[in-house]
């Protein structure tokens, strides 16, 4: 649920748009695209500005080397700006990705953002909304759910962030190219979501909305499961510009950021 302030407008003299939330996911930012980095942080001094929350759900980095890293002159940027967006009004939250699975609390801290579990749970408005990054839902991608598992695992991370940065950047960027090379001997059935994972999901968390990433295939789909009638969002990447969904008490809609 959100807090409670989540739903009352008094002192806000902030905004005076409608009362929603955004929803944003796949940024892969990175020093080396600063035009993308621009338009994240233009999107933070506006858009995101009017809303009550802003949800960041995966991949706000292309990848992330642990929360010792935030000495890096870009990262310390990236967080100085959620820090200065959150304290200006909204409530902000994050959640990992596949390229961020290591984004912790002191970065959550850091950007005075709270760090969510995936799938979490809220209510958006009165509508039951399930939120996740969505990799779990590409179940017909074998490789990549055997890789996800062995590298959440307790020692693996332990072995990892036990090595000096540098060394870890270079074993980051390895699995990159790696894992470039493996997508196109892919088909993109493969590494979209499967169907009855979707289903699964839908009816273990009682026929919520969901909204997920990961994918970067942005739609609205539709849902039939036991009957009910579920709706299913996915947000896009930001490699080309930026989008974000606004959802509020009359539904959800996707932006498009010039």
């Amino acid at each position: 649920m959100f807090p409670s302030r989540m739903w009352s407008s008094s002192g806000r003299k902030w905004s005076r748009a409608p009362l929603a939330v955004l929803f944003i996911s796949d940024l892969h930012l990175c020093a080396w695209r600063p035009e993308i980095n621009r338009i994240f942080f233009d999107f933070l001094r506006g858009p995101a500005r009017s809303a009550e929350s802003l949800y960041i759900l995966g991949d706000l980095f292309e990848y992330w080397i642990g929360d010792d890293d935030l000495g890096d002159p870009f990262n310390a940027s990236v967080a100085a700006a959620l820090k200065q967006y959150a304290q200006g009004g909204p409530t902000l939250s994050l959640m990992q990705g596949n390229r961020d699975l290591l984004l912790g609390d002191d970065f959550a801290a850091a950007c005075n953002a709270s760090l969510i579990v995936d799938p979490y749970p809220v209510e958006l408005y009165g509508t039951p909304t399930l939120l996740m990054h969505g990799d779990t839902l590409c179940t017909d991608d074998r490789d990549y759910q055997r890789f996800r598992a062995e590298s959440r695992t307790p020692a693996r991370r332990k072995q990892f962030l036990s090595q000096p940065l540098t060394r870890r950047k270079e074993e980051i960027e390895e699995l990159r190219r790696r894992s470039e090379s493996e997508k196109k001997l892919k088909t993109a059935e493969i590494m979209d979501v499967n169907d009855e994972a979707v289903e699964t999901v839908l009816r273990e968390h009682d026929y919520p909305r969901l909204i997920h990433g990961h994918t970067h295939r942005p739609a609205r789909h539709e849902h039939l499961v036991d009957g009910r009638k579920c709706e299913r969002w996915v947000l896009a990447d930001w490699y080309r510009s930026g989008s974000y969904l606004r959802c509020d008490e009359r539904g959800c809609a996707s932006v498009r950021l010039p």
